[in-house]
């Protein structure tokens, strides 16, 4: 398994944490538990870090192999050291006489990587590709230059889908069709499993116990929004949806905050992400109605969603949206944007609601909604956790073993 950029064992909402860490940490799991072993590796951004973690269970591993200075670093920085990293991989493979059934790379700069190690070792391995996330799309949905991704990234993401891999996995249909149509992957090599969630962890409990647990009280009602500190996540949507819910209903808003877990709200960098939102909440005086509370480690994320009476993700692109399903597991409703993976994953009037994106006065209607009747909140919460049962590791893991298998048959052929 390859992460190059990020750490399975990171803490959610940090500046690249969010779904594909779950989603490696996860999948390694649940793939030990149906006999397979996984080694993961990831570039060392911390020299005090042990190299080898054995976290993961089932004699799986998380290996930070040295790759440029060891620090976090922008993913383009990161790009530099795609040589070094495939290189540094080698050498441990060596040194224990390794020899790997099958590379699964994560995001196009461990596909990257990928190709490297094929070429370095002296038999076939095939190599399954997931890319969390799109160039392309991202592109599509930028407001300014600033928003626009390195040119670099798409060349790369289309080097990797032409010639390196053997399996694609897209989360929906619709980013299976984003791959054949913007990139020009074959449908045949692509298969569709969505992630899964840890039923075992995210299972409802008492709300006011979970309050207690996580020290925010701010309010009787409480909103939430879990995940990266970054434009496309639409945190400013939320942010005024509030201001326009104040003006519509001050009853409502008097007892109600919002809670956004994920980056750090002490970052006085006046061009990051963090700073605009405090400034945008701070002009609204928003102040005792939003709480930013940084990124949590993922063992404590339960305990906020079981805190909230509602998971909102107002993102303008999802590739899938890890943090709905585990919302829904705890028996939580989801109001999310109509895009993506969340257009997919949330089930309007069912689940959860949808709003368009970029939309503050939509939102801000469909959380009075679900503040104001309480019967249908806990009945969409009730019928999110049912839902959310389908989608439970073991079974994800035994689709993907599936795509393994497919892959493997495609390199002895």
């Amino acid at each position: 398994m390859l992460s190059m950029h990020t750490c399975p064992l990171a803490m959610l909402g940090g500046k690249k944490t969010g779904g594909m860490n779950v989603y490696v940490r996860e999948l390694t799991r649940a793939l030990g538990e149906n006999g397979i072993r996984v080694d993961v590796f990831t570039r060392s951004q911390d020299n005090c870090q042990p190299m080898v973690n054995h976290d993961l269970g089932f004699g799986n591993r998380v290996i930070h192999i040295p790759a440029g200075p060891e620090n976090p670093l922008p993913v383009m920085e990161v790009a530099n050291y795609v040589e070094e990293f495939a290189t540094g991989i080698d050498a441990f493979v060596k040194r224990e006489n390794l020899q790997y059934d099958l590379i699964h790379s994560h995001y196009w700069l461990s596909g990257l990587t990928a190709e490297r190690l094929t070429e370095l070792w002296s038999h076939a391995v095939p190599v399954v590709q997931m890319f969390h996330t799109l160039g392309h799309m991202k592109n599509r949905i930028a407001t300014d230059e600033t928003q626009l991704v390195a040119p670099r990234r798409i060349i790369g993401e289309t080097h990797v889908i032409e010639n390196v891999v053997q399996g694609l996995v897209a989360p929906t249909e619709a980013e299976m069709w984003q791959l054949i149509n913007l990139y020009g992957a074959q449908r045949d090599t692509i298969s569709i499993v969505s992630p899964g969630v840890d039923l075992a962890r995210f299972v409802p409990v008492d709300k006011a116990e979970a309050k207690t647990k996580i020290g925010v009280d701010c309010g009787q009602n409480l909103i939430l929004f879990a995940g990266r500190i970054e434009r496309l996540k639409g945190i400013d949507t939320l942010i005024r949806a509030m201001s326009v819910l104040e003006a519509w209903h001050p009853e409502t808003v008097q007892d109600t905050c919002v809670v956004i877990v994920g980056g750090d709200p002490w970052n006085d960098d006046p061009d990051s992400e963090m700073y605009r939102l405090r400034q945008i909440s701070d002009d609204l005086g928003l102040d005792n109605h939003v709480a930013f509370v940084g990124a949590k480690d993922q063992m404590l994320l339960p305990q906020y969603y079981a805190a909230a009476d509602m998971i909102v993700m107002p993102s303008h692109y999802e590739s899938f949206g890890m943090v709905a399903l585990e919302a829904m597991a705890m028996g939580r409703p989801v109001i999310a944007s109509e895009v993506g993976g969340l257009a997919h994953l949330v089930k309007h009037d069912y689940n959860g609601l949808h709003v368009p994106s970029r939309d503050p006065e939509a939102l801000a209607a469909s959380i009075h909604e679900l503040l104001s009747r309480e019967d249908y909140r806990e009945q969409l919460g009730q019928q999110a956790r049912q839902y959310a049962l389908e989608y439970s590791w073991n079974n994800i893991a035994a689709r993907i073993i599936e795509v393994y298998e497919r892959a493997l048959q495609t390199v002895c052929v």
